[in-house]
């Protein structure tokens, strides 16, 4: 298991749009339509949530369970006469798994089997660093206990909420080795977690996936032909979000490996990249890149 201080140096290096949030509000109880059957709460990060006529869906929790319980309280209040309450989450990190306690004890919990193999290996871990990095943070986690899935899944597993399905997907590693994905059928909404985002530079957190292998998963999205996405730190959108995250990726990609074979060393490669993206998209919030060129720079020999 890797310790939690190269977590904390990698976390660094690679900081993301995601961790610069940190300052913002946590879970309110302001909901946003995206779909015929999906709200958002929009904060850190957007939690959704997707109603059916007998069940429910959560995907995301918030901050520790304080965030937990208000995501679940508004699950309650859109749905009132639903009789199960289903909860996922994007990936591994404490904002979007670690207000699971907060949510009603018969709350059933889906999880993908790669996600939960980096919850097992690392989730604690990972709430002690956010844990230190406010005392907000810390007093949210505080005695925080992570519990197993009541549901693992290799691929897909398919919810019938009552009138609408929500399929949990798995294609490979991303933002994280278990990102999870999941569409909301009819509303060909994807809940996309980091996979794709809005305006946002990609990130690879620790060992999860690669920019290869971002793309194959970005493939795979690209065929659901969603017309709603709602990312998990920035904004909703429409579905040409995913071409513009392929786009963007394959852009980058391009762009180190160009500079690689210029003998550019990375850091170097990642200013200049991340300079680039500036020119081109001067609203970004963030368009540090040197993250996600150390990636580059690291799958290609």
């Amino acid at each position: 298991m890797k310790s939690l201080s190269i977590f904390l140096t990698l976390a660094a290096v690679a900081a993301t749009s995601a961790f610069a949030q940190m300052s913002q509000p946590m879970v309110s109880e302001n909901t946003t339509k995206i779909s015929d059957h999906v709200w958002t709460i929009i904060g850190f990060p957007n939690i959704a949530i997707v109603v059916g006529s007998h069940a429910t869906l959560v995907v995301d929790t918030g901050l520790g369970p304080k965030n937990g319980a208000t995501a679940a309280r508004v699950a309650a209040k859109l749905a009132p006469n639903n009789s199960k309450l289903f909860l996922t989450t994007t990936h591994f990190h404490p904002e979007h798994a670690a207000g699971e306690p907060g949510f009603p004890p018969d709350t059933i919990l889906i999880r993908n089997a790669v996600q939960q193999q980096e919850m097992e290996k690392h989730g604690q871990e990972m709430i002690e660093m956010f844990s230190q990095r406010t005392p907000q943070n810390k007093e949210l986690l505080a005695g925080v206990v992570l519990r197993p899935p009541d549901v693992i899944f290799d691929q897909e597993a398919t919810v019938d909420l009552g009138g609408v399905t929500a399929r949990l997907l798995w294609f490979g590693g991303a933002h994280t080795k278990g990102d999870e994905l999941t569409f909301v059928e009819p509303d060909r909404t994807l809940i996309s977690g980091d996979v794709v985002q809005n305006k946002t530079v990609p990130n690879i957190f620790g060992d999860g996936g690669t920019p290869a292998s971002w793309l194959a998963v970005l493939d795979k999205v690209a065929a659901l032909n969603a017309a709603h996405i709602l990312p998990d730190h920035s904004a909703p959108g429409d579905g040409s979000l995913v071409a513009a995250e392929i786009e963007l990726i394959s852009g980058i990609r391009t762009r180190a490996l160009t500079l690689k074979r210029q003998g550019v060393s990375s850091e170097d490669a990642g200013k200049q990249v991340s300079a680039e993206l500036k020119t081109q998209h001067p609203d970004w919030p963030n368009t540090n890149a040197a993250g996600f060129v150390k990636s580059v720079y690291a799958e290609v020999p």
